[in-house]
């Protein structure tokens, strides 16, 4: 980006582009329903005079001071209240997602710092507009400008230097359009941010011991005997284990890890919308000697998210000794949201009314009676496999170094010669198929999400 180069497609890239567009044109929509003429302007000159306009709202402004430039979604004037009151301009900005993070905050920061400099006066408060429901929230300036101002003048500096930055590959990565090009250029490097987890000071304090590259890493790792004392602590991870393992294409072991299953196997894996706190698929698979049973557990709507953990507890529950099994930590908090929002299997709802008056009422008969206590106390057997889940990521980490460059499933997977069944498939591109799904309501995106999920 800052050689201007442009970027090749990235599903999920486009695909929020794309949403992004839509909400805001729907959201300057609702804004500017109710205005007169001329008093919502759209995509005005370069040069307009802020101080003279007579208008109450405008979208897509360009506005420029010094040596910065913002596109600023829309800005609302409000007129003065009396002479030598000035009137008063609030950046706007239109964020599609449920929960705002700190970068959006400071992006409409941003906006009204470049405004306030157009204007030669401050800008006290911004407004962010988001999620389904076009909720306002206002953003204080004078908290954010400080932190504005010192990223301002880094990235100036970033763009006056004669060398692009260091490229260092992140978290963010899979989201952006320039991701299959940085990756290309970190494995030409052999660079350290190929290594998934080490952090910015990880490396750093590396390459100040003129270590830049995996290969060189590798070179550096020395085993070592713990102490018996030592033994039981957490293994610690070893970065350089890794590079190791990736140079010579093995897979290195450290102790003795183990895992015990004692009873039945029940793989679990989740899928849900985080932006919306919504899980809407839940996966089973159940073993039986050599053969495997999958359940996959579909909610259309939000409202249908207690439906299908009930019935994943009453899955549970008709289990012979039950052992769940998943990978990573969504998995471990969904259980504890789930077990939150609508109660572990022994104090569920249905749990609870075993003693409430409705069974001691003539409107139940005894035979129904029974039924449903005998349904609420076999709930009850699940709470143990969901108290005592193992996550197969926390049994391997800093014991079992595969020689691919993070412990994502997909990375091990595809080592152990597995694939998915679609090419595109991961987390992200699960969004963009529910979403399609929602708003079409296409098999097709619903199949792709359960085979994915399997």
């Amino acid at each position: 980006m800052s050689l201007g180069e442009a970027g090749e497609n990235n599903v999920y890239a486009e695909w929020m582009r794309e949403k992004n567009q839509s909400y805001r044109t729907n959201a300057i929509k609702r804004l500017s329903g109710g205005l007169q003429t001329g008093e919502f302007i759209v995509a005005p000159p370069a040069n307009l005079n802020l101080k003279m306009a007579l208008w109450r709202l405008v979208s897509e402004i360009t506005v420029s001071s010094k040596e910065l430039e913002s596109c600023i979604h829309a800005v609302e004037r409000t007129p003065s209240t009396g002479r030598g009151k000035p009137a008063q301009f609030v950046p706007i900005r239109f964020v599609t997602n449920n929960k705002l993070t700190k970068f959006d905050k400071l992006l409409v920061a941003f906006d009204a710092h470049i405004l306030a400099e157009t204007l030669k006066h401050e800008i006290a408060y911004g407004k962010i507009i988001h999620c389904d429901g076009f909720s306002v929230s206002k953003v204080k300036i004078s908290v954010l400008v400080g932190e504005v101002r010192k990223i301002v003048g880094k990235i100036t500096f970033m763009i006056s230097a004669d060398t692009p930055p260091d490229l260092i590959l992140n978290s963010h990565c899979p989201k952006c359009e320039y991701q299959r090009r940085c990756r290309e250029k970190a494995i030409e490097k052999d660079d350290l941010s190929l290594l998934g987890g080490m952090t910015e000071k990880e490396r750093k304090k590396r390459n100040s011991k003129g270590i830049f590259t995996v290969t060189q890493l590798s070179y550096t790792f020395r085993p070592r005997r713990l102490p018996k004392r030592l033994r039981d602590k957490q293994e610690k991870y070893h970065h350089s284990l890794k590079a190791l393992a990736i140079r010579e294409n093995k897979i290195h072991i450290v102790g003795s890890p183990e895992l015990y299953i004692e009873g039945t196997p029940v793989c679990l894996d989740v899928e849900g919308l985080p932006d919306r706190d919504f899980y809407y698929l839940i996966g089973v698979r159940i073993r039986h000697g050599d053969s495997v049973v999958q359940h996959s557990l579909w909610a259309d709507r939000p409202e249908d998210e207690e439906k299908i953990w009930g019935e994943f507890v009453d899955l549970l529950s008709t289990i012979e000794k039950p052992v769940l099994i998943h990978y990573g930590s969504y998995e471990t908090t969904f259980i504890k949201t789930m077990c939150s929002r609508y109660g572990a299997p022994c104090n569920s709802k249905l749990h609870s009314i075993q003693t409430s008056e409705v069974f001691e009422t003539s409107e139940v008969s005894p035979e129904i009676n029974d039924t449903l206590i005998a349904k609420a106390n076999k709930r009850s057997n699940a709470e143990k496999p969901l108290s005592s889940a193992i996550n197969l990521l926390s049994v391997i980490y800093g014991h079992v170094y595969f020689p691919v460059a993070s412990n994502g499933l997909k990375e091990i997977a595809g080592y152990c010669g597995f694939q998915w069944s679609e090419t595109l498939a991961s987390g992200l591109q699960s969004i963009v198929w529910r979403e399609m799904w929602e708003a079409s309501k296409d098999v097709s995106e619903q199949d792709k999400l359960i085979r994915y999920n399997a």
